[in-house]
């Protein structure tokens, strides 16, 4: 089977524990105002690899993995949008004992294939786009009912998860709205990790360079004391 894919980082630190091989899928369905992997969109772009190929790249970085307690990272795009294919590419990599991650926004309805999925799946990195619905809309174009109901469904069968926000000023930064976060976040049982990701505008170029509007252009990055701060409301 083939999956279509973005791109790929061999040595990736911050999506996971220890060393990971990180795989950006192609496609997604929220239109998010802070993207930094705005070329991911389109599930048409980006090149097609089959499983075994990526298998077969994946294993030369395996002592990597095993020596540093990594593994596979999916990213995106919305990994979601092609669970099939990375169901096929979890059964290969379960059978090397290469621990495997999936980064999403839960974006999508909870279907038997996801489901099936998610138990080939050692780690679920969550981004929780915001928790208010109308702020949700407004920043992701979508609503948060998907998001927040994949959140409880990894809860209830007992999925590790991180859960991620990024922390975009004059968005997501508001002490209500994080107070909010922290009571729900509080209310899942298998949560091992919680991050804050400061926004940043790194990604901008690609918007420009797709002759897209990019509306955060006067948005500044958040200052050491404002990302303290927010960790310190949600008691992390």
């Amino acid at each position: 089977m083939e999956g279509r894919i973005h791109s790929i980082e061999s040595f990736g630190t911050v999506d996971g524990p220890g060393i990971r091989f990180v795989v950006f899928m192609q496609g997604c369905p929220l239109k998010c105002k802070y993207c930094h992997n705005r070329d991911t969109w389109n599930i048409n772009g980006g090149h097609t690899i089959t499983s075994d190929e990526l298998v077969k790249e994946i294993m030369h970085y395996k002592s990597y993995m095993d020596n540093s307690g990594g593994g596979i990272t999916i990213s995106g795009g919305e990994p979601l949008l092609q669970a099939k294919f990375i169901k096929e590419l979890f059964i290969k990599l379960k059978k090397k004992k290469i621990h495997t991650a999936i980064d999403t926004a839960g974006s999508l309805p909870i279907t038997d294939e996801i489901k099936d999925l998610l138990d080939l799946t050692d780690l679920v990195l969550l981004d929780i786009k915001h928790i208010d619905n109308e702020k949700a809309i407004n920043l992701t174009g979508a609503p948060n009912k998907n998001n927040l109901e994949f959140a409880k469904y990894l809860s209830n069968i007992n999925k590790p998860m991180w859960i991620r926000q990024v922390l975009v000023p004059g968005y997501t930064d508001d002490e209500s709205d994080l107070l909010k976060l922290k009571e729900f976040i509080n209310s899942l049982n298998s949560v091992e990790n919680v991050e804050i990701l400061p926004y940043h505008s790194l990604g901008k170029f690609k918007w420009k360079e797709l002759g897209a509007t990019y509306e955060l252009e006067n948005v500044i990055p958040p200052s050491l004391e404002t990302v303290e701060k927010a960790k310190d409301i949600l008691g992390i």
